[in-house]
Order: structure tokens, then C-alpha cells, then sequence
């Protein structure tokens, strides 16, 4: 199955055209600025990015636009004590979307942590 057939199920409104450029946005988040990924319960996971304003303008602006076209998903972005993290639920029926979600998060950090891979730790 193509990952945006998993990422976007049928419940999603935005337009299928526009489906390859959302996650290609998450790519580049995941790519640019998580520090790590982790799952924290059965439908959440929690995305731990750099504690810079820029990337938590950027990060509120993609969970707001995915919101708009697929409900079913809740972010938190919280910022304290120098951290910085988006955590992403969803119900218990779209737990595959979550699945590709932070897999696709996990790949980044991880390709990051390599040597080369252009992470700073």
C-alpha cells in the first residue's frame, strides 16, 4: 500500500493531488528540526523538536492545516523548560495513520543521528 494511501485514509478532505506535498511537509519538519520520537500510549505518539520559535511556528501551522482536512487527529504543541514537543493522537480507528506517521518521524531523527546525516548530536 503507498504510504499515502496509509497516511491519508478516505476520512481525509484535503484534495488527493495535495495528499504527496502534506507529508512531504512533515518529511522536511521530521528532516529539519525532531530530535527524537517516541510512541506514549496506544494512539499517541510524541515528536520532540529543537526549542526554536521558527520551528514552533512552523510545526502549529502544519498540525492546524492537517487538522482542517483530517479531524481526526489532535496535536499538542507544548513548549516548557526548553523543550519543545508535538505530541499526535488519534482514535483507536485510525491507529495505522498513526503508525506511518511516527515511522515516518523515526526515519528522520534516525537518518539525522547517522554519521553524515546532517543531525548535531
Amino acid at each position: 500500500m503507498d504510504v499515502n494511501e496509509v497516511w491519508s485514509p478516505q476520512a481525509c478532505t484535503l484534495p488527493t493531488a495535495q495528499r504527496p506535498l502534506r507529508v512531504a511537509e512533515f518529511d522536511a519538519l521530521f528532516a529539519e528540526a525532531a530530535t527524537g520520537v517516541e510512541r506514549i500510549g496506544a494512539g499517541r505518539t510524541r515528536v520532540r523538536l529543537r526549542a526554536e520559535p521558527a520551528t514552533a511556528e512552523r510545526a502549529a501551522g502544519l498540525a492546524a492545516r492537517e487538522t482542517a482536512c483530517c479531524s481526526f487527529f489532535t496535536f499538542t504543541l507544548t513548549a516548557t523548560g526548553g523543550d519543545l514537543t508535538l505530541d499526535v493522537a488519534v482514535p483507536a480507528r485510525h491507529t495505522d495513520v498513526l503508525d506511518a506517521f511516527t515511522g515516518r518521524a523515526a526515519e528522520a531523527v534516525a537518518a539525522a543521528a547517522r554519521p553524515g546525516g546532517g543531525g548535531d548530536g
